[in-house]
């Protein structure tokens, strides 16, 4: 189990206020589909995107399980689940990227803004023809000069919509595979990049998601995020953070939809007696705590790995499915505990389970990632 200082704990603790605040309107905002940005800089401010960054470009410099350890937090006490995925993206898509591998010149012109919150992020990977499969991407980046000439559509991008800076991820040599690909900062208002409106969807709707479309968008070739033709690898290290960091949110709300489930199946009765008496109820409840733990410990352990510079490309495929299905289950469960106020809009619970939904599906599906740990097995 992991254990927490004295100083880590106070630092989660020091957001409860803002968590709270920042959530407060979610139903109506999650009814109308509606991105708190004007909470951007306020965010910014309270040092939460810049955690785990270095303290001369504005960050807080923590290590990683710290930086869970505070967005764990925020799933636990902001009740809007997609402004919380705008936040990890915010995080993952740009700033872990620059911070490991841009030059000094990108760090210091974008990593203060990405942790100030003067700029919204977000990362260009997903094609029309090509969701998990990222090395099969068409999007290109011909060299021309001092620049690079980005030609291509991306889709389903988170923040897309609202995004200053997107990273982008790009053919930079002919042919297919992971070879070749390289990332490139575009910024908002660079001719050829257009983005489009955001797109309804099923569940964290209050986190845009929309299209992409790069038209002869002229990028210095100095906007270049590492090395020409290794995007693959930066790809590899970025998933990790992104899996570590947006489950570690739905670790919180899990914990949270667990004691609510508690608390209502010990005050609510049917047939003279409270429904946590009924054995089947009960088991739910077990199950929604297994599930939290297991995941948690399974996380922890594996956040830890990765700072120690260990492979941890199964134990991460492994915690994606782990965290992704348990948070369905957990949220089916409160709704079928709430029974009836589980299934209304009004009370919050039904949404939790189309927020949880979306986790098998975006970092990679459920599918892909036991694929992956079967390849490893050498079972495929």
């Amino acid at each position: 189990m992991q254990q927490w200082t004295d100083k880590q704990q106070a630092l989660r603790d020091g957001y409860t206020e803002a968590f709270q605040a920042w959530g407060a309107d979610h139903l109506r905002r999650d009814r109308e589909a509606e991105f708190p940005g004007g909470f951007w800089p306020e965010i910014g401010a309270s040092g939460l995107f810049g955690l785990p960054f270095g303290t001369e470009y504005g960050g807080g410099g923590h290590d990683l399980p710290t930086t869970m350890h505070v967005l764990e937090g925020l799933g636990y006490h902001c009740r809007d689940g997609g402004l919380g995925f705008s936040i990890s993206t915010q995080l993952v898509s740009t700033g872990v990227p620059i911070h490991r591998f841009g030059t000094d010149e990108l760090k210091h012109r974008l990593l203060p803004k990405v942790c100030d919150g003067s700029v919204i992020c977000a990362h260009a990977i997903t094609e029309p023809h090509g969701g998990s499969d990222a090395a099969a991407m068409q999007t290109t980046a011909e060299r021309r000069g001092e620049d690079y000439v980005i030609n291509g559509k991306k889709f389903f991008i988170t923040n897309g919509p609202v995004a200053d800076v997107v990273l982008v991820y790009a053919r930079t040599s002919p042919g297919t595979g992971p070879l070749g690909i390289s990332v490139f900062a575009v910024e908002r208002g660079t001719p050829g990049f257009e983005a489009g409106p955001p797109v309804d969807k099923m569940g964290l709707r209050t986190s845009p998601l929309g299209n992409l479309t790069f038209t002869d968008c002229v990028v210095p070739a100095a906007n270049m995020v590492g090395r020409r033709g290794k995007g693959f690898l930066l790809l590899d290290y970025v998933m990790k953070w992104e899996v570590l960091l947006s489950f570690a949110i739905s670790l919180g709300a899990m914990e949270f939809r667990l004691e609510q489930s508690i608390d209502y199946a010990k005050t609510r009765k049917q047939f003279g007696a409270p429904i946590a008496s009924c054995q089947l109820i009960a088991a739910k409840i077990v199950e929604m705590k297994i599930d939290l733990e297991t995941t948690r410990n399974w996380f922890y352990d594996t956040a830890r790995q990765f700072e120690a510079g260990e492979d941890v490309m199964v134990d991460v495929a492994m915690a994606k499915v782990l965290a992704s299905e348990a948070n369905v289950r957990s949220a089916t469960n409160a709704v079928q505990i709430f029974g009836g106020r589980g299934y209304l809009s009004e009370f919050g619970i039904e949404k939790e389970l189309r927020d949880a939904t979306g986790g098998t599906i975006y970092s990679g599906t459920s599918e892909v990632q036991r694929d992956k740990v079967a390849r490893m097995l050498g079972v495929r």
